[in-house]
């Protein structure tokens, strides 16, 4: 039996009409607290940021995620706690563990706090991983480098999101470079074999600690600049592909033991082959799309899922693309909602425009989504393209 399923505590049934703890007040912790508090649920959320996204629609105590003081009052104040993004203290989610119900417990957090424990958590439940190699020096990664063959990319083993903490490293040159622009960060490194691949997607799975499992329709997720502009559901690949993405997602929660959502993100390769990049043990970006295209969004069932309720149908009710609203896109997307579109019984798209509360807007920084649903996603990404908000350069 593995850690993970050693710490997993004992199961609880909790119906609408308690207390939700949320460790982390991000956009991901807004959206979960405004889809439990329809559903009967009472939140609370731990961040430090003041007049979080989440702060904004449920109570919140402002602190610091390593305040142990803060996590204890946390723990008093709820009946089962969950986290919303994985970089939170895996210390303070133990004592949490000891002193409340946390379904999701801290080993799982622990594995994928850091790439080389997340890939080799990945490679034991028979799931493929792109090959890798432990970097200690830059001898290590020259080696590796020898070994796993160029393109390649060097990343951090903890940190990083959205692109950053990863290197390209495309020839011998640059091995030198990429090694001390990321050793200077001072976290672990791993050097990760580059997949030419035909498309990048991901697989939302939910699973309960009764042990019931479900998975969300695959999307189709395309990057620019490293953070995700548009997923794309149905995906845009074989059906024998989609069915093969579910199903090893599906085997991960289950070998993880997992209690909650699984993002799994996936590269498929030119040959059909699929391999894991990343998991994350929440609700994720490209899942955005199941609250108006699916029956259930993934935080209703991520809600279901820690709550031990029945997990919820996860039927694809309209083809949609999600499309990602950052700093920069902010004041025209806004300006959009004010204004009747005729393009859009012209392409037969309807636009759900998602904001997250958040007060300073940068380049590159996640401030809101729009799901786009429609009759074909080429439409959708047709009316994307012809507003012009997400032009690059």
């Amino acid at each position: 039996m593995s850690s993970v399923q050693q710490s997993q505590p004992q199961a609880k049934t909790l119906l609408p009409g308690a207390t939700i703890g949320v460790l982390g007040g991000g956009q991901l912790g807004r959206m979960m607290a405004l889809a439990g508090t329809a559903m009967g649920y009472r939140f609370v959320t731990l961040d430090p940021t003041p007049d979080s996204p989440c702060g904004q629609v449920t109570p919140q105590i402002e602190a610091g995620y390593g305040d142990e003081e803060a996590a204890r009052k946390l723990a008093a104040g709820s009946d089962v706690i969950t986290y919303e993004f994985e970089n939170v203290d895996a210390g303070v989610a133990a004592l949490l563990e000891r002193e409340s119900y946390v379904p999701q417990g801290s080993a799982l957090l622990y594995t994928t706090q850091h790439r080389l424990r997340e890939k080799q958590a990945i490679e034991a439940a028979g799931v493929p991983v792109a090959p890798y190699r432990e970097v200690t020096d830059l001898q290590s990664l020259i080696i590796a480098a020898g070994e796993l063959g160029l393109p390649c990319v060097l990343k951090t083993a903890t940190g990083g999101y959205d692109g950053k903490g990863q290197a390209v490293i495309r020839t011998a040159d640059e091995l030198e470079t990429a090694y001390r622009e990321l050793e200077a960060s001072g976290r672990e490194l791993v050097l990760e074999k580059f997949i030419a691949f035909a498309a990048e997607i991901s697989v939302i799975a939910a699973r309960s600690p009764k042990g019931e499992i479900k998975s969300f329709p695959v999307s189709e997720n395309i990057h620019v600049n490293g953070i995700l502009h548009l997923s794309i559901v149905p995906a845009r690949v074989e059906e024998s592909i989609q069915r093969e993405a579910r199903k090893l997602a599906e085997r991960l929660a289950e070998s993880l033991n997992v209690a909650g959502l699984l993002a799994v993100e996936m590269f498929v390769a030119e040959d059909g082959g699929l391999y894991v990049n990343e998991v994350a043990p929440r609700p994720h970006n490209s899942g955005h799309y199941t609250m108006e295209a699916c029956a259930t969004s993934q935080f209703e069932q991520h809600i279901r899922a820690i709550c031990n309720l029945p997990l919820g149908d996860t039927t694809l009710l309209s083809p949609v693309v999600m499309v990602n609203v950052l700093g920069q896109h902010l004041e025209e997307a806004v300006k959009l909602a004010g204004v009747s579109d005729p393009s859009l019984n012209e392409f037969g798209v309807v636009p759900k425009l998602h904001l997250y509360g958040k007060t300073e807007s940068k380049t590159g920084r996640k401030m809101g989504h729009i799901n786009v649903l429609c009759k074909d996603v080429q439409h959708a990404l047709d009316w994307v393209e012809q507003t012009h908000i997400w032009r690059q350069g």
